[in-house]
């Protein structure tokens, strides 16, 4: 299996560069900068799984011959992500999309027909640091793919077979994406409209009196799911309440992270389709509404340069 990574990152550094460490045979589509430092110095991986310096294959221009595009880029970068993959998007290739939310899929779909589109899930905390070193923040590794409709292929068994190899790395490949994406979207949806509204990770927001109002949150996005034919279960649902009541907890967003940063953030991606899915359900949505309302007005005042210094 050949596979593509756009970005050397901090996921697809990652997951990249532990695949290819396992031996697959992976190429990193890399501007020329990261191209310049991955030749100087390699890929660094710093991990308690173990740190890693690879020697790793780059292009600067996507081309045929892959069986895999591994894409991890933000949401408002999709557009120009796919422009980028769109030559090594050949008959039988599959683009594997580590994006949050869910409206990528339909876009990807329209981009490059539904056959040719996984669903996938990363659940991992890192960062890449300036001198280009991959770190991983925690002990998150999980990647989690699958077929739009279910079907256990032979590309999404290949990929699992690969990535048993890999160190650092827990990959499932499941038969029901689709239901796990939502689930993500429900506590990401929760923890994304509440860590920004209130400026403040989930312990403090519980420790200031708000768990009713992140619990409260959070059943409105199970309803949602719900509604749209993908209950979350009860284990899932059990685990959630556990963290939105935490006054210990320490659980923030990286929307969160890139809004105090003075970054873009993926507003419309995550908080306005939650808006516009809690308007469909009938599920009341001032909260949502309030969420994308703040997050907007925060990228109107980013874009006129006058966030604080």
């Amino acid at each position: 299996m050949r596979i593509l990574v756009l970005g050397a990152g901090a996921l697809g550094g990652y997951f990249g560069g532990r695949l290819a460490e396992a031996g697959g045979d992976v190429t990193f589509l890399v501007r020329p900068k990261r191209a310049m430092q991955l030749a100087e110095h390699g890929l660094v991986i710093e991990s308690q799984f173990g740190n890693a310096t690879l020697r790793v294959n780059t292009v600067g221009e996507a081309g045929p011959g892959y069986d895999l595009v591994l894409l991890t880029c933000k949401a408002y970068d999709l557009d120009a992500a796919i422009e980028a993959i769109r030559p090594a998007m050949q008959e039988g290739t599959a683009v594997l999309p580590v994006l949050n939310g869910l409206s990528h899929v339909e876009t990807l779909t329209k981009a490059f027909g539904a056959e040719n589109v996984l669903g996938g899930l990363a659940k991992i905390q890192a960062t890449m640091a300036a001198d280009g070193t991959v770190k991983q923040l925690n002990d998150w590794r999980w990647l989690t793919f699958g077929e739009l409709d279910g079907r256990m292929s032979g590309r999404v068994l290949a990929l699992a077979e690969l990535a048993a190899k890999a160190k650092g790395v827990v990959a499932t490949a499941v038969p029901d994406i689709m239901a796990q994406m939502w689930e993500k979207l429900v506590h990401l949806g929760t923890s994304a409209a509440g860590t920004v509204l209130l400026r403040a990770n989930t312990g403090e927001i519980v420790r200031a009196g708000g768990s009713d109002f992140l619990l409260n949150l959070l059943e409105r996005n199970a309803a949602i799911a719900t509604h749209h034919g993908y209950p979350p279960s009860a284990s899932f649902l059990e685990g959630f309440r556990k963290v939105f009541s935490d006054p210990a907890g320490a659980y923030s967003t990286s929307m969160l992270r890139d809004l105090e940063a003075g970054g873009r953030i993926e507003a419309d991606h995550i908080l306005g389709f939650m808006l516009a899915a809690a308007k469909r359900a009938g599920v009341p949505h001032e909260i949502h509404e309030a969420a994308l309302l703040h997050a907007k007005a925060y990228e109107q005042r980013r874009d006129a340069g006058r966030l604080p210094r």
